[in-house]
């Protein structure tokens, strides 16, 4: 039986398969516009990757589709409703921790809304995101200590803060226990930059 991980990387792997082939770009175009390797294309079209969210960032972005549409095959549906414990897990720890994306809208501006568990010790570390992102959190349980460029947070069950997501940031767990957070991410016009290019050839 398939398991939920394979499951997403052949939905995700379809996905960019499916929105390359519909710009007519090949896998080296795809990989240059997203400044990754051919391989790491190739191996998640396969569904044989498991991308860190970084990767898949920046493919969805060369893609100019979101994050959120690259994780969830397309509907015509206007409500998407994702039952608990139905999110795309995107990131796990070494210890057991999570990032669920259980929302999001699509392009050209993205709101991603996450599902963060981070387990004693472990941390997630993030490069900075396109110009002009926005990420909000609030602590739901334990205490998260945030990074964003030199600054230090330590925030507590019901703190809350946005940062700007176009600096390194990083979310961290020194406690002696599980903690759990939401997280927003805004990332404005997504995409827009490789639409102008493409206008202009």
């Amino acid at each position: 039986m398939e398991s939920s991980t394979e499951l997403l990387a052949r939905t995700i792997g379809a996905r960019v398969k499916q929105e390359r082939q519909s710009r007519k770009w090949t896998l080296d175009q795809l990989a240059g516009h997203a400044g990754v390797s051919r391989r790491m294309v190739v191996n998640v079209e396969q569904g044989t990757a498991n991308p860190s969210v970084g990767t898949l960032l920046r493919l969805s972005d060369a893609l100019g589709l979101g994050l959120p549409a690259l994780v969830e095959p397309p509907t015509p549906k206007q409500v998407k409703l994702t039952r608990n414990g139905e999110g795309a897990a995107l990131w796990t720890g070494d210890l057991g921790g999570r990032g669920l994306l259980v929302a999001g809208t699509s392009s050209p501006d993205v709101v991603e809304l996450w599902d963060w568990t981070l387990m004693p010790g472990e941390q997630h570390s993030s490069d900075p995101h396109t110009e002009g992102t926005q990420e909000l959190l609030q602590i739901l349980a334990g205490e998260v200590t945030i990074k964003v460029g030199s600054q230090t947070f330590v925030l507590t069950q019901g703190d809350a803060m946005s940062f700007p997501g176009d600096e390194s940031h990083a979310y961290i767990n020194a406690a002696a226990h599980p903690a759990r957070f939401t997280l927003t991410v805004f990332e404005p016009g997504v995409g827009t930059a490789h639409r102008t290019e493409n206008l202009d050839v």
